[in-house]
């Protein structure tokens, strides 16, 4: 098997079918080995698929293949390993590119989503934004789209006005769109909330911005895995991505850009392989999109991605939404059977997230109990402090499901609520 195949896989990958009914899900799950374990002697039930992903045989092991066989740096030598690797590499961007729908050429390739926006702060943003200046924000942002925005504004004078949220959990669209006054320069927000599940707009807000002259960037971290995305169609500015969210291995991830604002935007960082030229009184810097990524990536990382991608397409965007929304359905309604238990954010549009609390219990007792019944949520302000502080809370506990969940996996977890809850009283 050679890595630098269009479809470098050691083993079949699911097929998708007609529908998500169509598919095997049991199958499906035994491609995840790490779903095998057990944890504290009970059987794992993994609900944190928002904190990351798990990782299917197929990832694990063209990444094992590429250090075994193929490991060499990329864009740098003619020998066969080094341009195996290039191949692999470079397959992975245009594989991405097409699970997208964007050109491979304004897809740079970053260590995450975290990496992606401050390219876009340091790059796009610093050198354009000017005191009286204003960025707008949402509540429900990660820190990642909200510190460096700050950073940025403390550097150049900009202010931070906020858009902020309903009694569901949804944006307030007419007060979002009286805050893009005309010294608003950007809008950054998130195509789905980590906290509430809730699915932005995205299109209607980015056609408003768009009319209006602002440039939007878009976290799309917790959309990329769950639905099928479109980020031509989307009409934002920018777009980042986190790989390891969607099956890929961790520091992996992408900043789509439109070309006019790559082209005009400098080198965030400097080093090997943004170059075709240096010279001490001078640099002549490499084409859009090597500019921005500088030194040795994570190839063997980014050839990981791209068997993931193969692997999600192959299963089927679409299938893979419509099963965790027959998930988190399930899980909503036996949640709320819950004497006691308080869901926050009801979307009419959501993804497979739930944050709750349960009276009586702190979000970290109650996450810790239950990892001694197997089950794995995540506890705290989940990197959304301004979110927490609107519902006057410190934290929450959150499962997040994904498509190798199941239906018996969701009655064991409330069953360990149920008994966790008997432990606290």
């Amino acid at each position: 098997m050679s890595i630098s195949h269009a479809d470098p896989h050691p083993h079949p990958l699911p097929q998708a079918g007609k529908g998500a009914s169509s598919i095997d899900w049991a199958r499906v799950r035994a491609d995840f080995p790490v779903l095998e374990r057990q944890v504290h002697g009970k059987p794992l039930i993994y609900l944190d698929s928002a904190n990351t992903g798990q990782k299917p045989n197929a990832v694990i092991d063209t990444v094992d293949d590429f250090y075994r066989h193929h490991n060499a740096n990329v864009s740098r030598a003619v020998h066969t390993l080094g341009t195996e690797a290039t191949e692999a590499y470079e397959g992975a961007r245009n594989k991405l590119a097409r699970f997208l729908n964007v050109r491979a050429d304004e897809l740079v390739l970053t260590s995450g989503t975290t990496f992606a926006i401050n390219l876009v702060a340091y790059s796009w943003a610093l050198p354009r934004l000017e005191p009286g200046d204003a960025i707008v924000l949402t509540r429900m942002e990660h820190h990642a789209n909200i510190v460096p925005w700050q950073l940025v504004a403390q550097r150049t004078g900009a202010t931070i006005k906020v858009a902020e949220l309903n009694d569901r959990g949804e944006l307030d669209l007419d007060q979002l769109y009286s805050l893009l006054t005309p010294e608003v320069k950007l809008l950054a927000l998130t195509h789905v909330s980590n906290v509430l599940g809730t699915v932005n707009p995205v299109r209607e807000i980015c056609r408003e911005a768009r009319r209006r002259g602002i440039v939007t960037l878009i976290d799309g971290s917790q959309a990329t895995p769950h639905r099928p995305l479109d980020i031509a169609a989307v009409g934002c500015d920018f777009y980042a991505i986190t790989g390891h969210k969607m099956s890929g291995p961790t520091g992996t991830g992408a900043l789509w850009a439109r070309r006019e604002h790559l082209d005009a935007m400098p080198p965030f960082i400097g080093g090997g392989e943004m170059i075709k030229e240096v010279r001490f009184d001078g640099t002549v810097f490499n084409d859009v999109p090597h500019k921005f990524e500088a030194g040795t990536p994570n190839i063997a990382g980014f050839v990981g991605l791209g068997a993931a991608v193969d692997y999600l397409s192959a299963l089927g965007m679409a299938n893979i939404e419509a099963r965790e929304q027959e998930l988190l359905a399930y899980a909503t309604k036996a949640l709320s059977d819950v004497d006691g238990l308080r869901i926050f954010g009801e979307p009419v549009e959501k993804a497979a997230v739930i944050s709750f609390l349960v009276e009586g219990a702190h979000a970290h007792d109650l996450a810790t109990l239950l990892d001694l019944e197997g089950v794995a949520i995540r506890s705290g302000h989940h990197c959304a402090h301004p979110l927490m502080q609107h519902f006057g809370v410190p934290a929450t506990c959150r499962a997040s499901l994904a498509f190798y969940n199941t239906f018996e996996e969701i009655d064991a977890f409330v069953a360990a609520i149920h008994k966790v809850r008997k432990l606290l009283a």
